[in-house]
């Protein structure tokens, strides 16, 4: 039987570098296989090795590759992750990230974004963005600022769609792991009676089918945009990580996929958890 295989994209930021610890812990949870994988930057190493690229960097990002994964070993492995690779290919970033996907039967990709900046001029980093959308893998994205901490709450973004049900079977796996507690949330420009019948209809519906003990089902009104609702929810609910699923008609869909590197960094402090395969 295959293992869970998380695929981390890292560049030695510390942005990557914090998505490399979530995907270390996460992975010791599900006993999976961690593939660390590095594209070099020809313009970075350029800048660094002037007179001896690309012999030199590449020595170098293999050190520097080889230590990460001595370091997530030493700690990972007797805790119970199953294994940990290193893997450098040049290229281009996307695609690399996207075929090594492909090519390992990788079943979640995780790595950082370094949201938007202090004047708030530049949005969501565009490589994370697009691995979001064309990825065939549940995407993983963590901020830069968000060190990794052992989740209490949970929240999925629900549209009240059919998927919803196994794409919540997927967060309560993960909550499992944690012990955490997790809120089914829909968030609408105001509440109106086909709202609250359809939000009874899920929780009569889902309560018998997901079977665990710390599920709460929450229907919020926000007058503004959605997004920035669903953000005020996390932080006044204090939830660690932000679950939705990316498919047709969905809840993201609407969200999202406009301008979704716009939409994303209103989560600049939430890791967000994108469920593609059900």
């Amino acid at each position: 039987m295959k293992n869970y295989t998380i695929l981390c994209p890292t560049d030695f930021s510390e942005c990557s570098l914090n998505a490399i610890e979530y995907a270390t812990k996460l992975g010791e949870k599900l006993h999976a296989e961690l593939i660390l994988f590095h594209v070099p930057n020809k313009e970075d190493y350029l800048k660094l090795f002037p007179t001896q690229f690309p012999k030199e960097s590449l020595s170098f990002a293999e050190n520097k590759l080889n230590n990460l994964v001595k370091t997530v070993e030493k700690e990972g492995l007797r805790n119970g992750l199953h294994s940990c690779l290193g893997l450098i290919r040049e290229g281009k970033a996307l695609d690399n990230i996207l075929e090594l996907g492909e090519e390992k039967k990788a079943d979640l990709i995780v790595m950082g974004t370094e949201g938007v900046n202090e004047y708030k001029k530049n949005f969501i980093g565009t490589k994370s963005s697009r691995v979001v959308q064309n990825a065939a893998q549940d995407v993983f994205i963590i901020p830069r600022k968000v060190f990794f901490r052992p989740p209490r709450k949970l929240v999925y973004a629900t549209d009240y769609l059919e998927e919803d049900k196994l794409a919540i079977q997927k967060v309560v796996e993960i909550a499992g792991q944690f012990d955490s507690e997790v809120d089914v949330v829909h968030v609408s420009s105001q509440i109106r009676a086909t709202d609250k019948a359809l939000h009874q209809s899920m929780v009569t519906e889902m309560l018998p089918f997901v079977r665990y003990e710390k599920i709460n089902f929450v229907l919020k009104s926000y007058r503004d945009d959605p997004g920035l609702g669903l953000e005020n929810y996390l932080i006044t609910a204090k939830g660690d990580i932000l679950f939705t699923l990316s498919s047709k008609k969905s809840w993201f869909e609407k969200l999202f996929t406009q301008n979704l590197s716009k939409k994303m960094s209103y989560f600049i402090n939430k890791p967000l958890y994108v469920i593609k395969t059900l």
